[in-house]
């Protein structure tokens, strides 16, 4: 079974950097080839939001407009792991975030972050922008 786990939250100052992981296990043969990553986040009493969408395979990577320019996904496939590098931070960037796995999913031009296009999830890790 595909397990994920986040690391790399923390508390940050507005305007700084946070470099999050999302690293693959327990799947045999496990490529992010196949495999696009998303990242979510939970801000305290609202609904999980699609972040990014990452593909490696060649299907394209897409951001939602408010992370734009600021977040960059990329993937080290000898590592199983995904990042999101995330500068500029911003309050409310503030929340939970989690990585999630959906299989075959082509990422360039994907915009619904719908929860049921991806199979497995991470445990989430938390990130707070605060001054």
């Amino acid at each position: 079974q595909l397990q994920l786990v986040e690391s790399g939250g923390g508390l940050v100052q507005p305007g700084g950097s946070l470099r999050l992981s999302c690293a693959a296990s327990g799947f045999t043969g496990f490529t992010f080839d196949y495999y696009a990553i998303g990242w979510f986040r939970q801000a305290p009493g609202k609904e999980r939001e699609g972040v990014s969408c990452f593909s490696h395979g060649g299907g394209g990577t897409s951001y939602t407009d408010s992370v734009k320019g600021r977040f960059t996904a990329s993937a080290d496939n000898a590592k199983n792991t995904v990042y999101l590098q995330m500068n500029s931070l911003k309050p409310e960037d503030t929340g939970v975030y989690y990585c999630a796995a959906g299989p075959m999913l082509a990422c360039d031009g994907y915009t619904t972050y719908d929860e049921i296009d991806f199979a497995s999830w991470g445990q989430g890790t938390q990130v707070t922008v605060s001054s």
